[in-house]
Order: C-alpha cells, then structure tokens, then sequence
C-alpha cells in the first residue's frame, strides 16, 4: 500500500507515488489511478467526486461529459480552466457493469477516507486559494460526514485544512436532470457558486 511521501513537494510527486496505492479495494478494478490535473497555486482548487469512465481510459479528471459541462460552467463564470487545479476526493473510478458498459457507481465511506491522505498532500501542494466541492462527496470528503450541500451550499466556509470552501453541485448531476428546463437551471446555479468561489478566491 503506497502512502503520499511525507516531503512530497510537487503534484508529480504525489502522482508518481499514488499510481501503485492499493489502499482500497478499488484499485483491482480500475484502469489507472486518476490524480489532479491543473495550474501550480491556483486561485481555486475544485474537487470532485471521483474519476468517470472517460477519465478512467485518460488519466485525467474531468475529462467526459461531466467534465465538458464544467467546462461550459466555468467559461460562462469567468474562470479560466487553464488556471484552476481539478481533482477528486477518490482517485480510482468505482463502476459496476452494464452489459458491455461501465456504470458509475458511489464510493463507500472507506474508500473516501483511504484516499483522504492523498488528497491532504494535494492541497498541502497545490496551496489553492479557494477550495470549490462539487457534490456531497466531496464535500464531506473535506468538511466531514455531517456536511449538507443542500443546507450550505453557496456559502464561503472555512474548511479544516485552513483553506476557505465552497460546495456546490457536481455537474454529472445537472446532466441526470430529466428536462431542458431544470438542466438550464441547474448549471445557472451552479454558474452562480462558480462567481462566488471566483470572487472570493
């Protein structure tokens, strides 16, 4: 089992050193580990869930159609991709087959809290000005077991690492939305969270 090296001082470091964690059962199934991707001491750091199909085959996060309407969100809210810092809460993707395709599934609660010490180097790396969680995962990830996205969301909070957060929606949730309307609504919102992090980062 491979922990984050204690004088890590890059994200290459960091993953270097996460592509052999066997920390969790996940590592069996999944293709590659998927680490953070994205701008040295970025105003915002944001971090999702875990990695998708897509970025299971890439290596990369938020790479598939979750990552494009992130994309979309960003550019809409004035932030520029190239100058943020993506990643995920955990960094094996967790699917269960459908037939031929791979169908994400949630990570459990020890899954999350053997992938915390990565994500603790990470942040002690990337040094972000503003944390941005997309999804309760994530958000719990960081903030603890107790933290509602539906009751906080939108708000700067400080966050145990020091660091101020924000949690909002993850935008595979937007995709999940059953029509036209609530879809638009739902990445305006998001749009929304997205201006706050930016003006408060």
């Amino acid at each position: 089992m491979a922990e984050p090296p204690p004088d890590a001082r890059s994200v290459q470091q960091l993953r270097d050193a996460a592509a052999a964690c066997q920390g969790c059962d996940l590592y069996r199934e999944a293709t590659q580990t998927v680490f953070g991707d994205g701008a040295e001491h970025p105003r915002l750091m944001l971090i999702g869930e875990q990695p998708g199909d897509q970025e299971d085959l890439q290596g990369k996060p938020f790479v598939g159609p979750a990552g494009r309407l992130l994309d979309k969100a960003l550019e809409e809210a004035g932030i520029d991709r190239r100058g943020v810092y993506l990643t995920n809460a955990v960094k094996h993707f967790r699917f269960t087959m459908r037939g031929k395709r791979r169908l994400h599934e949630k990570p459990n609660a020890g899954q999350v809290r053997a992938c915390r010490p990565w994500l603790e180097a990470e942040i002690a790396v990337v040094r972000p000005g503003t944390l941005v969680l997309l999804g309760a995962t994530a958000a719990q990830a960081v903030m603890g077991p107790d933290f509602r996205v539906s009751k906080q969301r939108g708000e700067v909070l400080e966050s145990p690492f020091g660091i101020p957060a924000l949690a909002t929606v993850h935008p595979s949730s937007i995709l999940r939305a059953t029509d036209a309307e609530s879809r638009e609504a739902a990445l305006q919102s998001l749009i929304d969270d997205l201006r706050v992090a930016r003006q408060h980062a």
